[in-house]
């Protein structure tokens, strides 16, 4: 027999004892009075000598962190949701009327308990409850992790979140900023005139971004159909409708690699404005994430890794070709020519042999050349070398921009140089925190768009947009000039609680079956 398992025979006769006490060991009549954050709030300034005065009795519940034995008086830790409170606990006053003293023996570690007492500070100061009664109210037949220790084998932790919310306080604080984070994200979206709304998530196209989805079935409609890669398509089919600002937070699946920056499901939030393009967006997104950072931290500087990031200077703003210019060692003239090229045997000759994506230089003149033209070709190129090489490097906030129509299907061309859209996504400590642009609302370009991205497919890119009938004809009808964002929450978590690992941020992050 293992030692847990002794442990949960012994516990187990521990709650037989209390069904013979008339006591059920998971019983749901006892009711707090008090939260332990309230209880800590209500009485932290007040002296010994204040306490002699109270007659009122507080009934607080939560689960023991530990216990302490010193003859006839007790000393626990009890947890609730709000905090830990410290319990007195002497066998000589409690309750004789009750059943507190006898169940006091079947108590372990992991139990939740209610009590019932007044507020008292012990000798050392400590805030604690004078608990008069006590009862079980969930007998816990599994020891939790070692108390010293913790839980820090990292794989148990996302496997068992709900050990690691027990023992470890980081982590539990992870979570309550990154529900904070969302309601400050959509606060400021609400004073601004943005509606919130709620699109499908089964769909029988999946649409609005390259990526490769998951595939299900309606057993009922017998219709093939996908979990949503984006929310674009469907929100812009609401602007159309007349909801001119509007945003979604929602659930993203995506049947693609893991890494400590992707999970296969994971939550963005969309919005979209109109009357607005993408140069507005990112005055819009400064705003917003600065708003973020001080509401979290109260200043504008923060760590991340072994950096300081810092959102109270304006965001720096770099083309594709710059970033790559700079990275090879080109010189301010090479750069500039680099910018304007649409020389695709330079281009090849920077990506060659660097790139390890699908789209390496080969694959995209012998099968792409037919499809681009040479000057979004070439940033294409560029692109794979930016994405391989460069973008891990981006530490302070950094919007990208000059994005090749040929990785951005759905966005406005740029009426100078038609080769590129008016596009952006925001770098950050070493990763894409949002990718905006205005939106393509022309009905016809989008069809060719469609049309090249079929092709694309044929040729074997499993992450190649499908043809949209529906939203082509809601084009057709008619879409104001708008631009589009969309942030990753999961990412902006990371950033916000510095935390190098996207299972960090995710309550139940996908593992690989054991």
């Amino acid at each position: 027999m293992t030692i847990e398992d002794r442990i949960k025979k012994e516990r187990y006769q521990k709650s037989l004892l209390l069904k013979t006490m008339g006591k059920n060991p998971y019983g749901n009549k006892f009711k707090p009075s008090i939260s332990i954050s309230e209880f800590k709030t209500k009485f932290t300034s007040q002296q010994n000598e204040e306490f002699l005065l109270l007659k009122s009795v507080y009934s607080i519940a939560g689960r023991v962190m530990a216990i302490r034995n010193l003859g006839n008086v007790n000393f626990y830790k009890v947890q609730d949701g709000t905090g830990q409170l410290q319990l007195y606990i002497n066998k000589n006053t409690i309750d004789p009327t009750d059943s507190s003293k006898d169940q006091l023996a079947l108590i372990d570690i992991g139990d939740f308990i209610g009590v019932s007492g007044t507020p008292m500070r012990t000798k050392t100061h400590e805030l604690s409850l004078h608990v008069k009664h006590l009862e079980i109210v969930t007998k816990s037949l599994l020891p939790l992790p070692d108390k010293w220790h913790g839980l820090t084998n990292v794989e148990q932790r996302y496997r068992q979140r709900y050990l690691d919310l027990i023992v470890n306080e980081k982590s539990r604080n992870i979570f309550k900023i990154r529900s904070q984070i969302i309601r400050e994200i959509q606060s400021f979206l609400d004073t601004r005139g943005f509606m919130e709304v709620e699109t499908p998530i089964l769909d029988s196209i999946a649409g609005g971004a390259n990526a490769k989805p998951f595939k299900t079935h309606h057993n009922a409609l017998n219709e093939d159909m996908s979990l949503r890669i984006a929310t674009e398509l469907h929100l812009k089919r609401l602007v159309v409708g007349g909801f001119e600002n509007v945003y979604e937070i929602g659930r993203l699946f995506r049947n693609e690699g893991v890494s400590t920056k992707h999970n296969p499901e994971f939550t963005t939030i969309e919005f979209y404005k109109t009357y607005s393009t993408y140069k507005d967006l990112m005055s819009f997104s400064e705003e917003l994430f600065r708003h973020l950072v001080f509401k979290i931290h109260g200043t504008y500087q923060i760590p991340y890794g072994n950096h300081i990031i810092d959102f109270e200077k304006s965001f720096q703003c770099s083309s594709i070709a710059r970033l790559v210019g700079e990275h090879i060692g080109f010189s301010e003239s090479e750069i500039r020519k680099l910018e304007q090229t649409s020389d695709i045997e330079l281009a090849f000759n920077i990506a060659k042999g660097r790139t390890v994506s699908y789209d390496t230089p080969d694959l995209i003149l012998k099968e792409y050349e037919a499809i681009f033209d040479k000057r979004s070709l070439a940033l294409h190129l560029l692109y794979a070398v930016f994405e391989h090489e460069i973008e891990h490097k981006i530490v302070q906030p950094t919007f990208l921009v000059d994005f090749p129509v040929s990785v951005s299907p759905l966005a406005r061309r740029k009426d100078e140089d038609p080769s590129v859209v008016e596009r952006f996504e925001l770098f950050c400590a070493g990763m894409e925190i949002s990718n905006a642009f205005s939106e393509l609302n022309d009905p016809i370009d989008q069809r060719m768009r469609f049309e090249l991205q079929s092709k694309r497919k044929m040729m074997g890119d499993k992450e190649a947009h499908d043809m949209d009938e529906d939203f082509l004809t809601a084009l057709e009808i008619g879409m104001p000039p708008t631009a589009g964002q969309g942030i990753g929450i999961d990412r902006v978590v990371m950033l916000l609680t510095n935390s190098l690992s996207i299972r960090e941020v995710i309550l139940f992050p996908k593992m690989r079956m054991k």
